[in-house]
């Protein structure tokens, strides 16, 4: 697209497309976006043009529209409001790298000390995982990291005080979990049903992680339990930072309420052996008790996965055929365009 990209903009430039390959504007099930506004707007946003662009051809199925997971999680990492704690190191971490000589000099004296890492990597707010890596080792490396700037006359004072070291260390932690999730969600085969799952699994961790800080268990937390054990005074804050986890958890359980609310219609796919034949749609119950008593169906699902099952599901089952190819059609982030625009820009 060149010039404006404006609701109306992308409504006709999704419309021309969808007319030039000849798609059917009744098989349009769902729509992932970025949540900007041109896209979600509620009266001239993509989303709305495109449900009356429906309206106007008669489809009477409603389009679900989903904010794009993998930057939901990313959102709800800036939750925590401690960008203060990135804003430092990101100076320290530019002080370092920005002139070729610090970095040289940094390099030659990491060597010196028979460090384990040799650098430092650089952050950028457009590279999703780029903030956990810079965070880790910058936590790992923060004594000489130090000495290295009080060499060149630069004031380490904050980044010494055992306050902002504890909250370095707490956003490290949680900053490495959210990245291992945000890895979970990433790929071309990825299901709505299954990245919705990811999701849900981390949500309880995230209680559990929450219970654990309040008693002061760091289990899963190493970088809060290595600034424990170094702390000159007695208290390490963990109500403090619980209550923060505890924000964490009610960002999340907000920005994916969407994807709760869809729960009945992705389960019979993601879970059809065990799924609750009484809380599944009506329309379902009678074929997901005849697909549980089918052990040739129940293997093959164990061994194919949820990806592959729909195309297993015989034609005696037409309403979960149907559901399973809704639930596989649907995109639950926008991972693939986002690829597909950096591999435009290496060409």
């Amino acid at each position: 697209m060149h010039g404006t990209t404006t609701g109306q903009d992308l409504y006709e430039e999704v419309s021309r497309c969808v007319n030039e390959m000849g798609l059917p504007w009744e098989k349009l099930v769902g729509l992932t976006t970025d949540g900007a506004p041109a896209m979600c707007g509620h009266r001239s946003g993509l989303v709305a043009r495109m449900r009356e662009r429906m309206w106007e051809e008669n489809v009477t199925d409603e389009l679900t529209a989903y904010h794009c997971i993998i930057h939901q999680e990313s959102l709800c990492g800036k939750a925590l409001k401690m960008e203060h704690v990135m804003s430092t190191i990101t100076r320290a971490v530019n002080i370092i790298r920005a002139k070729g000589l610090n970095h040289r000099q940094f390099k030659a004296f990491l060597g010196e000390l028979d460090t384990e890492y040799g650098d430092l990597p650089y952050h950028t707010e457009v590279r999703w995982l780029s903030r956990g890596k810079v965070l880790q080792r910058c936590f790992e490396l923060r004594e000489e990291i130090c000495l290295f700037m009080e060499s060149k006359g630069k004031d380490t004072t904050e980044l010494q005080d055992e306050t902002f070291l504890c909250e370095m260390a707490l956003l490290c932690d949680i900053t490495s979990h959210l990245n291992v999730m945000n890895l979970q969600l990433q790929g071309r085969g990825c299901v709505i049903s299954e990245m919705y799952s990811t999701v849900k699994a981390f949500k309880t961790k995230l209680s559990l992680r929450e219970t654990q800080m309040r008693k002061e268990n760091l289990s899963h937390f190493s970088s809060c339990q290595t600034m424990k054990e170094k702390l000159s005074f007695a208290v390490f804050p963990s109500a403090q930072f619980a209550d923060k986890l505890n924000i964490l958890a009610a960002d999340f359980q907000r920005r994916f309420a969407d994807f709760e609310a869809q729960k009945s219609r992705f389960e019979p796919l993601s879970n059809p052996i065990a799924v609750d034949v009484e809380s599944a749609p009506p329309n379902l119950q009678m074929e997901l008790i005849e697909l549980q008593c089918n052990d040739t169906l129940k293997e093959k699902y164990e061994r194919v996965g949820v990806a592959e099952f729909a195309r297993f599901i015989p034609d005696t089952m037409p309403q979960l055929r149907f559901q399973a190819v809704w639930t596989l059609s649907m995109f639950g982030s926008t991972y693939l365009c986002e690829q597909l625009f950096s591999l435009m820009k290496l060409i």
